[in-house]
């Protein structure tokens, strides 16, 4: 007796095309790339903290998480207007201070008439009050290499550069570079300026 065709208990078995196989194999494998470039990013490059105190505000605000980049001041320096993150004096018990730098190595510093002057050039983009208090600014300050000046925006309620008990900041001692700041309050997520 023979056999009609199409009429079988048995299923063929379909082969399966190596293009396919070969074209999801590849998807997976840049799917999985990708989580793993973003886990070492995020644990190698970046770290999270949080503000203390209102020193920044209102630029941060107490209790406010921020992100910042570890790996940049490895490869550049700080520059005027930046907002670091740093051990005061390098002391790792410590939290971590977050301040604004005004002055880098090589520039001249000093305070008058609660005014910032860096190279004889007022500084009052980042303040709202007229500096009360000049600490270490009452007298003309010059930064050695290596070096960096650094006020909260909150320029009267701040423990800065201008106290004696932090000082100059060397970059030895900065953390890195906030660049990102999570929603809080009022404040919106967003880069920081």
């Amino acid at each position: 007796m023979a056999r009609r065709k199409g009429l079988t208990f048995y299923q063929k078995k379909k082969k399966l095309n190596i293009v396919v196989v070969k074209e999801i194999l590849s998807w997976i494998f840049w799917i999985f790339a990708s989580i793993l470039l973003a886990v070492v990013t995020v644990f190698c490059v970046g770290m999270k903290t949080s503000v203390i105190g209102p020193s920044m505000e209102p630029s941060l605000y107490n209790g406010q998480e921020i992100f910042l980049n570890r790996l940049i001041y490895k490869v550049a320096s700080p520059r005027e207007g930046d907002v670091i993150v740093f051990l005061p004096n390098g002391n790792e018990k410590s939290h971590y201070y977050v301040k604004r730098v005004v002055g880098v190595p090589g520039d001249t510093l000093y305070i008058k008439n609660g005014i910032l002057y860096v190279n004889d050039e007022a500084v009052e983009q980042y303040f709202n009050d007229r500096i009360v208090e000049p600490g270490l600014l009452e007298s003309e300050v010059m930064l050695e290499e290596d070096e960096y000046f650094v006020i909260g925006d909150n320029c009267n309620n701040s423990e800065d550069s201008r106290s004696a008990n932090i000082g100059t900041v060397k970059k030895s001692y900065i953390i890195g570079k906030a660049w990102m700041k999570l929603a809080s309050g009022s404040s919106e997520m967003g880069l920081i300026e």
